[in-house]
């Protein structure tokens, strides 16, 4: 098969990460000496499970969206191909990912670099929304990160495009942690606020070195919500008493200062942070809007911690290009 001979420009490096639909390789293209993620999907798993082919939605839905975005900080499909028995999808290499990455460090993520990140994300947002495209998986494990100071969203497995007005889906699918408060509340009609909740709490995590709020259920994630932002109020965020699973009995928390919980290195840094952790999902401002905030303006590419990276990537580096 043709897609064979294709995969034989591959030389596997070793194993890269393992999702739920297959094993992620690293990998050197033997013609141009780059570097490259493999993504190995097994396809006779899947036969006769309502999957497409032998091929899992999540993969599918991948391919399509990756095949009709391009974005900088969106990680790129570079090829798909499969054999008998495999699909492989082709893409751009980054050695870290960010959860990875802050594991690693033994340091602060530095206030230049947070600010060169979250410009990044937030402009890969902009183009995905524009684009009527959801991610819904925010999360560190999710986003990859290199030594210039790049930042990516990767793993399209959950995402989706949408259409207004807005349609019902599956409130289940934000990891936990990232996961937005109207999702928890069991809202089906939500948007493009879902994805900007997470990256709040993605842009905490950078400033903390921990999660915001580590739930280990629905309830105890709203909880843990509840309890630094307050629990919501109709005044706060109009129509939450409405939600299905909206209770009266909720415990009656009061919002702390972030500056109590969260070491800010400036003021436009925290109110940035305010903008996304805000309650109600029709006031939390769009990536759009949030590209016009002070604090995004001044970014510039910002070297991450070099010691953090394998090492065998800086041979790796020197190959031919």
């Amino acid at each position: 098969m043709e897609n064979d001979n294709k995969l034989d420009r591959f030389l596997r490096l070793g194993k890269a990460g393992e999702g739920t639909y297959g094993v992620v390789y690293k990998a050197k293209n033997k013609l141009t000496g780059k570097n490259v993620a493999l993504k190995k999907i097994k396809l006779q798993k899947f036969q006769n499970k309502g999957c497409s082919e032998g091929v899992p939605s999540t993969a599918m839905r991948e391919i399509t969206l990756l095949k009709g975005v391009r974005h900088s900080s969106i990680v790129e499909l570079l090829d798909v191909m499969y054999t008998t028995e495999n699909l492989y999808l082709v893409f751009e290499y980054l050695e870290l990912d960010l959860k990875r990455y802050m594991d690693v460090s033994k340091l602060s993520l530095e206030q230049e670099l947070v600010r060169n990140y979250m410009k990044q994300l937030v402009d890969a947002m902009a183009y995905l929304h524009s684009h009527r495209i959801l991610h819904r998986d925010l999360k560190p494990q999710n986003l990859l990160v290199d030594k210039e100071g790049h930042i990516k969203l990767a793993d399209f497995g959950l995402s989706r495009s949408f259409s207004l007005p807005t349609r019902t889906y599956t409130h289940e699918v934000v990891t936990m942690w990232y996961r937005a408060p109207e999702l928890l509340l069991g809202e089906k009609m939500y948007c493009t606020g879902v994805d900007i909740w997470s990256l709040g709490c993605v842009m905490a995590e950078m400033l903390m070195k921990r999660a915001l709020f580590p739930g280990d259920s629905e309830i105890d994630q709203l909880y843990k919500i509840f309890k630094i932002m307050g629990t919501p109020t109709e005044e706060k965020w109009r129509g939450v008493t409405l939600l299905q699973d909206y209770k009266p009995a909720f415990p009656k928390w009061q919002a702390q200062n972030l500056q109590d919980i969260i070491r800010f290195h400036c003021e436009e840094e925290e109110q940035l942070l305010e903008y996304m952790l805000t309650y109600d999902p029709a006031k939390r401002k769009t990536a759009k809007e949030l590209l016009r905030c002070n604090y995004l303006k001044t970014a510039k590419l910002t070297t991450p911690d070099l010691n953090a990276f394998p090492r065998e990537d800086i041979t790796d580096e020197a190959g031919p290009s």
